[in-house]
């Protein structure tokens, strides 16, 4: 059986483990959160390192992106290094190729359509998901700024932040990961930011820490593309008032698992490093598994 464990600076409570099958090949996935704790995600990812087939970083980005340069994270670079066997991944690989893909077949549904006003709470984190709602016509807030920094400057245009990145980027990259995005407990507390840019939103798209993180009181009727939520997630958004979920990653076992999860399967079954995966690749590797995203629809399920 192939062992896929993400190791998490998100919270334990989210923890996880499921048995599938793929590809005709047994794989067990496991989530492992350390609550925020860089030295005990980095003490598992050695425990683990050469006992599984691949270790997701959850909870951490080991790059960002915009445009056609990504930038390396310094806490997570800390972390692939304490394995020096079993690949690391962080799921950029699979945000830049089945994201953009979902994003395609939700405008083939009407999901997605030219002119929908939506926020991304985060492009440097989904570049490949925010540049297909671009391509889409979308009319995209990026939410970078706001909610990373906590500075009221919405963006518009994918140039714009990258010339930004460009500009903050070399020193932010150097910053403590738990300045940029919630990690441990703050994945379970939330704090309204900019309740505005979610009430102007039609579509609310992003990593779901980030949305949940910000989430305001009501967001009746939005549509809410993401990833890697609970079953107490979905309840969440219908308390809210949010009108439909879907999430770019499948659910297996009652939930969906994060990007990185997905990733540390496809280069489980490529056996190879993720570096020798390049964008085909992926795209082969996904319509093997022929993955599809999940859209729930919540609204009908509220009470008055």
């Amino acid at each position: 059986m192939k062992r896929v464990v993400s190791v998490s600076l998100g919270s334990s409570r989210r923890d996880h483990r499921v048995e599938t099958t793929l590809l005709g090949e047994q794989f067990c996935l496991e989530r492992v959160g350390t609550d925020g704790d860089l030295a005990a995600a980095a003490g598992l990812i050695r425990e683990l390192d050469g006992r599984v087939d691949a270790i997701g970083l959850g909870g951490i980005d080991l790059y960002l992106h915009a445009g056609r340069r990504r930038y390396l994270l310094r806490d997570a670079f800390k972390l692939a290094g304490a394995a020096r066997r079993t690949p690391v991944v962080d799921g950029s690989g699979v945000k830049d190729t089945l994201e953009r893909r979902v994003v395609d077949q939700l405008a083939a549904q009407g999901i997605i359509y030219r002119g929908q006003k939506t926020l991304v709470v985060c492009a440097l984190d989904r570049f490949g998901l925010a540049e297909s709602l671009v391509s889409h016509g979308c009319e995209t807030m990026f939410g970078d700024l706001m909610f990373a920094c906590g500075l009221p400057v919405p963006l518009y245009r994918l140039q714009t932040l990258d010339r930004i990145a460009r500009m903050v980027m070399p020193v932010v990259s150097w910053l403590p990961f738990k300045y940029l995005y919630p990690t441990g407990q703050k994945q379970d507390s939330q704090v309204a930011r900019f309740p505005e840019a979610y009430a102007a939103a039609e579509l609310i798209a992003g990593d779901f820490h980030f949305i949940r993180r910000y989430l305001p009181p009501k967001v009746k009727g939005k549509i809410i593309l993401t990833n890697t939520v609970t079953r107490e997630d979905v309840r969440l958004l219908r308390e809210r008032g949010a009108d439909t979920l879907i999430t770019t990653t499948p659910r297996i076992g009652g939930r969906s698992f994060g990007t990185n999860v997905i990733e540390g399967v496809l280069v489980a079954i490529a056996g190879c490093l993720p570096d020798e995966l390049d964008q085909a690749t992926y795209y082969t590797l996904l319509d093997r598994l022929a993955l599809e995203p999940s859209i729930e629809k919540l609204a009908w399920r509220q009470t008055a």
